[in-house]
């Protein structure tokens, strides 16, 4: 089963849009998800100048690319998220404003209603992102949380982003919330709370980036099976986890590739992931959608990343939907 390939410019944002096309068509990606940082995608300049988006498509289809997928990872965050001082370096100065906690947020959610706005404009059916999350910080601390803090939590959550979903809904969008550790879901238990939360809105779903749950000891494929239609959006990147007793899932302060940590990135290929059973299970799951690369790796520049991994995921390209879903009129496994 065929699906597009495409490569998540997050780890690109230093080089203009046209040169990363360049590249991601001469390695015969069929799209791109657009990080809505830096120079790639500007969601104001979208919205005020109606020669942005056909610009920037054209520039896409002159180098082959022909899918897309806009990503805000970074206004998400600062939807729910305390405004610390990490928080400051991902945030335009039009969204900081003056500091203020509440205003952050605010002007936070106005920026991915815009992004959600010049997606529908370009034709994008999915946005991929982050929530924040204004309990994750004491998620594993002390003192620890309570239940009446996580029912905040979660009740904050979704006060600030059902007017979102509501707009996405109108727009006819999806939010895929990459499940990730920071966010309001995390793992399979806060994934369902999110849902809850939210009182099961269709358009909020999932990324599912199967690195982050794998160091956390959870089964990317045990993931697809629970939310069968929920995965929105599936990022591609590999994992090496080395969790011996002396290293640990936390990895100590550590910088990415020093060998102590108990888990590093790679590309896809490279680590400890089962490609061949997400694949099935996503098959199985009826997710059509792309695989997106994020080419990160500490022992690999990211070029050689990308471009290898296009190859190795095409692999799996052979692999059907589960047969009793090809024997039209019954459930039972073609003879």
């Amino acid at each position: 089963m065929s699906r597009p390939v495409l490569l998540f410019t997050g780890s690109w944002t230093d080089l203009p849009i046209e040169e990363v096309a360049a590249l991601a068509g001469s390695w015969q990606y069929q799209g791109l998800e657009l990080a809505s940082w830096g120079r790639h995608f500007e969601p104001q300049r979208s919205l005020a100048d109606p020669e942005y988006g056909p610009a920037l498509l054209e520039t896409l289809q002159r180098h082959g690319l022909s899918h897309l997928v806009l990503s805000c990872h970074r206004a998400g965050t600062a939807v729910c998220d305390p405004p610390g001082t990490g928080l400051r370096r991902l945030l335009p100065d039009y969204v900081w404003g003056d500091g203020d906690p509440e205003g952050i947020r605010q002007r936070a959610a106005e920026e991915v209603l815009g992004i959600a706005r010049a997606a529908a404009s370009l034709g994008v059916s999915v946005v991929s992102g982050f929530t924040g999350s204004s309990i994750w910080a004491r998620a594993f601390g002390y003192p620890r949380l309570n239940s009446a803090e996580i029912r905040d939590g979660l009740g904050d959550f979704a006060r600030r982003w059902r007017p979102i979903l509501d707009e996405f809904r109108e727009l006819g969008l999806r939010f895929a919330l990459e499940v990730h550790p920071g966010q309001i879901a995390f793992d399979m238990a806060s994934a369902e709370s999110a849902l809850e939360a939210v009182d099961g809105s269709p358009e909020f779903g999932f990324t599912l980036d199967p690195a982050h749950l794998a160091w956390q000891g959870i089964d990317p494929c045990a993931f697809v099976r629970r939310f069968p239609g929920r995965i929105f959006h599936v990022h591609a990147r590999d994992i090496v986890i080395r969790q011996d007793g002396g290293r640990g899932c936390l990895n100590g302060y550590l910088p990415s590739g020093d060998p102590g940590r108990g888990w590093d990135f790679r590309a896809p290929g490279r680590g400890h992931l089962d490609w061949e059973e997400l694949v099935r299970a996503l098959n199985h799951a009826g997710y059509h959608g792309p695989l997106s690369v994020e080419a990160v790796d500490p022992y690999l520049d990211r070029g050689s990343a990308a471009e290898e991994a296009l190859p190795f995921l095409r692999r799996f390209d052979t692999l059907t939907e589960p047969a009793f879903r090809q024997v039209q009129g019954t459930q039972e496994p073609a003879p």
